[in-house]
């Protein structure tokens, strides 16, 4: 009778042990990557991306113009191609401000009307100057605008900056 009770604390000896076993290696195959991802610094941020989006040459002087341009855009693990509009205007030999077409209310595209000579956004009646600034309807603030750079008559443009005057 002893060798059989000797038996038995012995398998149950080994089951307590596998079922730990097998417990510590679930917690770990669930707990370290929720570890590194709140332990670890994430992704460093892309560097500077400058788009050739048009030629300056090509730009009139003090009339608003619509570029369209291709970029390349992070979409979770993959790039993505897509094409992206800015509204450019030359205010000089080598000085140029571009502005992101989207209207600050609630965004929807905006354009350059060449009668009222504003930007107009078709939704909500907003209007904006030429310098950027709200003119009227809810928008709360100013276009938003791109980070511009010429280079060897190519008109770059960088990343979009949120307005922050109203």
């Amino acid at each position: 009778m002893p060798e059989l009770q000797n038996e038995q604390e012995l398998r149950r000896g080994f089951l307590v042990g596998a079922i730990f076993g097998l417990m510590g290696a679930i917690t770990a195959a669930l707990g370290l990557p929720a570890a590194g991802y709140l332990l670890l610094p994430g992704k460093a941020r892309r560097k500077e991306v400058w788009i050739e989006a048009a030629d300056l040459t090509n730009l009139p002087m003090n009339q608003p113009e619509q570029i369209i341009f291709n970029r390349e855009r992070r979409d979770g693990w993959k790039f993505v191609t897509e094409k992206a509009a800015a509204l450019v205007i030359r205010t000089g030999d080598q000085q140029v401000v571009a502005f992101s077409p989207v209207c600050t209310h609630l965004g929807c595209a905006v354009s350059w009307s060449t009668n009222e000579k504003h930007f107009v956004c078709p939704c909500h009646t907003s209007a904006f100057s030429t310098d950027g600034k709200v003119l009227g309807g809810p928008a709360p603030r100013p276009l938003d605008r791109f980070d511009v750079k010429i280079a060897e008559g190519k008109v770059l443009l960088g990343e979009v900056r949120e307005s922050k005057e109203s």
